[in-house]
């Protein structure tokens, strides 16, 4: 009889202890009450009338550093938040519908290619439309315009995963007879979870990249400098002010390392419960703030029902119609005259729009321009492939030397964000000094500028692949003694090879957006322009011609398109087919 009362004694006493508050509650609501003033305090701004930036132009006073380093922080996350909405829907159906693959991919590789300067061309007008006359239309633009810069890599990493899936996973989940949408929540996602973490990482440094383009709008007459980083990147360029670039640098290089504190260590050591293997590893990354928020008492219990409502989410069934019904349509979706009827509409679609992008080009552009746009079209595939080449000697090994040492990755993560965020426009400036001074050819010297911010897709994806390689094979590898080139050829080579090629998809892509920038440096009064695609696109857009802007967009779309079908996407169906995680 008296067992009973003690044990309730001791659940309430339990109760109890979760309700009082520990000392690592209050800086954690510290922290989140002070997040939620500053978003409160930068929105408030984009509801501000246009005019208002005519009245408060950019200074470069260091003293407007942290306001401008907020509403670009903002701006970037909001950009990810978007990206990572896009990934979840966009790459789940490219890697799930056969037929949706046949347009989806061939559109991804078409939509990273297209410039940021291409978005920012045909979307600033449109969103200026929306909210005439209020700062919104063109926060709405910039913050379309960062996305642009992120979302490719991310969606692409998430279809390489749904892709390699093991089969052997495929066959638990049949066996549990899990829905579509369990199967995706508790199989698919937590798989695809290393990798894509660290392509969003990726992703957020490759934001800063363009963040002077997104800011410092400048398509034709339109000129637009938002509050923000980039619009005081380009005041510093444009003034030769190399204290202030440096101010900036320093602003970018304490934002990075407050949000890969608050932010991407804790999701990397958060992703590691995803591994696939069946021995643990020898060590796991660890982030201060995870373990600062487990000791917490009241906000854990506060956020226990968030946490209660999406495993109830997850769970839930949402299975398709009854199979009486939903069986002879899956078979008369999946008849050959289906796929001849949606081959044929693709074909069709494709032609008309290329057919109206011919109509408004060649009404103002002669076949000799033409031609003359596609010889620097393979001017710049010769300085991609190069550049692709000599990126993959350099960072395949220094990434799976990281992958495999997690305490050494967490110490480089945040120096290799910085670095992977550090925009070439502030390379501008030395570059064209060194060019100008000892004379050299902008052709090859300016080429470097291309690979600066893309080789780190193939970093970050590498280490991601490394980190992801299972513990058991590894110890399968040293038990037999494989050590040296054949350890490369035939353990670690093959295990990182889908996350390398998407690193390597993505880069190539990347380059050919940042061959808009690096073909063309400035530095005050002095101009050098190298010979390509690039070139020829930033210089149409910086005259507004229209025209001949959407034949420099066409022909790098073709050029990519044409590389990731011939070379890119032959080399991932290899790897996806062979080397598998089985």
């Amino acid at each position: 009889m008296t067992f009973r009362p003690s044990l309730r004694g001791l659940a309430l006493r339990d109760v109890g202890r979760q309700i009082v508050p520990s000392f690592w509650d209050l800086p954690a609501f510290a922290l989140l009450l002070g997040g939620f003033v500053l978003v409160a305090h930068a929105g408030r701004e984009t509801l501000q009338p246009l005019s208002a930036i005519a009245s408060s132009p950019i200074s470069l006073d260091v003293a407007a550093l942290p306001h401008y380093a907020l509403l670009t922080t903002l701006r970037m996350l909001g950009a990810i938040l978007l990206s990572l909405l896009f990934t979840l829907t966009y790459a789940t159906l490219a890697a799930k519908s056969r037929r949706a693959e046949m347009v989806l991919i061939p559109l991804l590789d078409i939509l990273q290619s297209v410039p940021v300067l291409g978005f920012l061309s045909f979307t600033v007008a449109g969103f200026m439309a929306l909210f005439p006359g209020r700062l919104l239309g063109v926060e709405l633009a910039a913050v379309f315009a960062i996305f642009t810069s992120q979302a490719w890599n991310m969606a692409f990493s998430l279809y390489q995963s749904l892709k390699t899936l093991p089969r052997d996973l495929e066959d638990v989940t049949r066996s549990f007879r899990l829905s579509p949408w369990q199967r995706f929540w508790r199989l698919e996602i937590p798989f695809a979870m290393p990798g894509l973490i660290w392509n969003t990482m990726m992703s957020m440094s490759g934001g800063w990249f363009f963040v002077v383009a997104s800011e410092a709008i400048s398509v034709g007459h339109t000129r637009i400098a938002l509050p923000g980083i980039g619009s005081y990147v380009a005041l510093a360029i444009e003034q030769r002010d190399l204290g202030a670039i440096g101010w900036a640098l320093g602003a970018m290089l304490l934002i990075i390392l407050l949000y890969d504190q608050l932010l991407f260590r804790p999701l990397v050591a958060w992703s590691e419960t995803f591994r696939f293997e069946l021995s643990a590893p020898s060590s796991v990354p660890e982030s201060w703030l995870l373990n600062r928020i487990q000791r917490t008492r009241l906000l854990r219990l506060l956020l226990h029902p968030i946490g209660e409502g999406l495993r109830w989410l997850a769970a839930l069934r949402l299975s398709p119609q009854h199979p009486v019904v939903a069986a002879p349509l899956r078979r008369l979706w999946s008849g050959r005259g289906v796929d001849f009827i949606f081959g044929a509409a693709i074909g069709l679609v494709a032609a008309y729009a290329l057919w109206r992008v011919l109509h408004f080009v060649l009404g103002h552009v002669g076949p000799g321009e033409i031609l003359h746009v596609m010889l620097l079209g393979f001017v710049t595939l010769s300085r991609v492939l190069v550049l692709i080449a000599l990126a993959t000697l350099i960072w395949v090994p220094i990434g799976v030397w990281i992958g495999l040492r997690p305490r050494w990755a967490e110490r480089i993560q945040p120096l290799a964000q910085f670095l992977a965020a550090f925009p070439a426009n502030l390379m501008f400036p030395a570059a064209v000094m060194a060019i100008v001074t000892f004379k050299l050819d902008p052709d090859i010297w300016l080429s470097p500028l291309m690979v600066l911010g893309t080789q780190w897709y193939i970093l970050f994806n590498v280490v991601a692949g490394a980190s992801a390689f299972p513990t058991d094979l590894k110890e399968a590898a040293a038990s037999f003694r494989i050590q040296g080139w054949n350890w490369w050829r035939k353990v670690i080579l093959p295990g990182i090879a889908p996350y390398y090629l998407t690193g390597a998809i993505t880069a190539s892509g990347g380059s050919w957006n940042a061959s808009i920038v690096a073909e063309v440096a400035s530095w005050g009064n002095q101009r050098l322009e190298a010979h390509g695609l690039g070139a020829y696109i930033a210089k149409m857009t910086e005259a507004g011609d229209f025209p001949r802007l959407v034949l420099g967009i066409a022909v790098m779309s073709i050029f990519v398109v044409l590389l990731n079908r011939l070379l890119w996407r032959k080399l991932f169906g290899f790897a996806a087919r062979n080397l598998r995680l089985d």
